[in-house]
This record gives structure tokens, sequence and C-alpha cells, in this order.
């Protein structure tokens, strides 16, 4: 169900602007949504709901591209001036992540916003949380159906994000667990250098030949990844099928070091420092050779 359709939380529908509306032109307007959303969750009586959206706010200088708290919600934050930005990541989460749950995908964003301005300060990361995640104790994290809904999100939404962002930027996409399974089916065209799929349970897809897209394919997973033990299987339209990190599926391999599921994108961590240097378009130094 989408987050429109869901009468479980409430909440005004989202803000719509004009064709040609740059991302500074959104900002303001979706801040507003949101807090409009959070006063009418207190009002319900959904104080839990109210609290997290405040946290969202960000003492109001929060980026947001897009809001829609309606039922599970949908956000895509922006960290960073994507204006000027030459080096522009779209983070894609995966199964369980919703307005409930926004606070830890937004830490890795920062985390990883952090590391790139570090090195490189004309980079911008976005938060993507567009399209409605499956549970990860659901039929639907089996399939690749929610991975097909995102998709058609995403791909229009990076046509967007390119003519937003500096001349001649490169996108990158971090796709982590199930996001791996919407970036597969996204078109991305031409602005897009680097796709890189982490703590993967699969695509849904046989190799990267099968991926719409010219961009370099990453995989890479962490030794403390509990997803290793998924089956990498595909039978009557169930199951996710090839391991990523399988030098047969064709992706480029990068170490992610000891990262367990949710910790790919945590301060200091051998994955972030990789992420980073492909995000960066440099060599990374701990790369996994392919053999």
């Amino acid at each position: 169900m989408s987050a429109a359709a869901s009468p479980a939380v409430p909440a005004p529908a989202a803000a719509t602007f004009a064709e040609g509306t740059g991302a500074t032109g959104r900002y303001a307007a979706n801040l507003a949504h949101l807090a409009e959303a959070a006063r009418m969750a207190q009002d319900a009586g959904r104080t839990g709901r109210a609290a997290r959206l405040h946290a969202m706010e960000a003492d109001g200088t929060a980026q947001f591209l897009a809001f829609d708290g309606r039922g599970r919600g949908r956000a895509v934050e922006v960290f960073g001036d994507l204006e000027s930005a030459d080096r522009v990541t779209v983070l894609v989460p995966g199964s369980d992540t919703t307005l409930d749950t926004y606070q830890r995908f937004r830490a890795g964003a920062v985390a990883l916003q952090q590391r790139l301005q570090a090195e490189h300060p004309r980079s911008a990361v976005v938060a993507w949380l567009g399209y409605d995640t499956p549970g990860t104790i659901s039929t639907t994290v089996l399939t690749t159906a929610r991975g097909a809904e995102g998709a058609a999100e995403l791909g229009p939404f990076l046509d967007r994000l390119a003519a937003w962002a500096a001349p001649g930027a490169r996108l990158s996409l971090l796709c982590h667990s199930y996001g791996s399974v919407v970036c597969a089916r996204t078109a991305t065209g031409s602005a897009v250098t680097d796709m890189v799929l982490y703590g993967s349970p699969g695509t849904g897809s046989g190799s990267v030949r099968e991926l719409p897209t010219a961009a370099r394919v990453w995989a890479g997973r962490g030794s403390g990844d509990w997803i290793s033990g998924v089956p990498h299987v595909r039978v009557g339209g169930v199951g996710l099928g090839a391991d990523p990190v399988d030098p047969a599926f064709g992706a480029r391999a990068f170490d992610a070091g000891t990262a367990g599921h949710s910790g790919y994108l945590d301060p200091g961590s051998d994955s972030l420092d990789s992420l980073a240097a492909v995000v960066l378009g440099t060599t990374p130094a701990r790369e996994v050779p392919r053999v």
C-alpha cells in the first residue's frame, strides 16, 4: 500500500511543484508540510510519530526535496549544497525504512556526507526514501515487486536530480539491502557513473549485464553481515537470485571490512572509506581483486 493510500497516520497531501522548480524552491514548502504533519499526528494522539517528525525538522534547516507524512511516509532529504555539488550520492534504503525509522537512515547519510566533504567539499548526499519499502519479515521482501515500483520512482528522480546539481556532476547510487533490488531495475541514464550494491540479498537479476545501466557496478558485503546466510535462489518469481558479491555476477568488488548489516556507513569504518572512494572516483585502497 502506498503512503498516500494508507489512512493509518493523518497528514496533509504532499506538496506539488511547477515543472522546473529548483531544489531550493522545494525546501521551505516541504519543511512546512513536515511541520503540519507533525501537528496533525500530535492532534491524533500519534505522539511517537509526532516526536519523530519534529526531530526531522533539524531546527528549520533541513532540506527536503520531497516529503509525504501519510502512512509509512516518504522523504527525500539533501545534505550539503546540491546546486554547487559536482559529486552527488543518492542513498537507496532497504526494508523497514519508514518515517518511524528514518533517523537511522539519516544518520548514515550524515556520516557519508561528513566523510566526503572532508576530502571533497563540493559533495552532496541525498537520502532517498522514495518508495514503500517491504518489511524484513514479510512475503514482499522475497520478490522484486516493490523493487520495480521503486525503480519507477527513482529513474525520473535521477533525471531531475542531474538538472539540479552542478553541470557535469557525477551521480552515484548507493543501494543498501533490498534497495539493491530497486537500483537493479532503474534505468539510470548517462549521469550516473557508479552503482554500489552493499548488504544485498540479491537483485532479482543474474548478472551485471542484465541491469539497465551503463554505470560501473560495485558490490560488497561486510564479514559481520547476517545477509550472507540468505539463500541465493529464484524460483517462480520468488527469491532474489544471484549473489552480487559472487565473481560470476560481474560486479567490481570493494572491501566492506567487518561491517554488520546496518553498519556500512558507520563513522571510521573501512566500509565507509571504501564507499567514499567509489563516490569520489578514486581507486579504493582496499578494493578486493577479481580473479
